[in-house]
């Protein structure tokens, strides 16, 4: 590329131009491509991280529940046998499960079929009122 002053007073002609403005175009998309690309694989990076620590806080929640059954079942068992009180604390934990897998069939039922109907709605109005202008524009 030919050095210029910032004069104003640019020989170049038009094709010289043209030719610069590709070339920085291009060298521009790549560079952003690049900058993306980083980006990209750093936030990845970082995701990468906050889903393993996601996971192991979930295995460690999995260990308290348990010592926490462990514990309720040990609080009951001054009162009751050890394996009523065992019985009891896995029937609790049985009907919360249930719970939990009712209200979530009901919002995977809600979910699917995973359309967007209210999109679909406006768009078939939209279809409709160009066939309407098209009507009125024949007649």
């Amino acid at each position: 590329m030919a050095a210029t002053s910032n004069t104003g007073n640019d020989d170049r002609s038009i094709s010289e131009l043209v030719h610069d403005l590709s070339e920085q175009g291009t060298r521009l998309i790549h560079q952003e491509v690049a900058l993306a690309t980083a980006e990209l694989m750093q936030k990845g990076a970082n995701a990468g991280f906050g889903i393993g620590l996601v996971g192991g806080a979930g295995i460690l929640s999995l260990y308290g529940l348990g010592a926490l059954t462990a514990s309720g079942i040990l609080l009951l068992s001054t009162v009751l046998k050890a394996w009523i009180a065992a019985a009891v604390i896995a029937g609790g934990i049985f009907m919360v499960a249930a719970a939990a897998a009712r209200v979530g069939k009901s919002r995977l039922a809600a979910a699917f079929p995973p359309l967007p109907e209210a999109t679909i709605e406006t768009a078939e109005r939209d279809v409709e009122t160009l066939r309407m202008s098209i009507r009125e524009g024949r007649s």
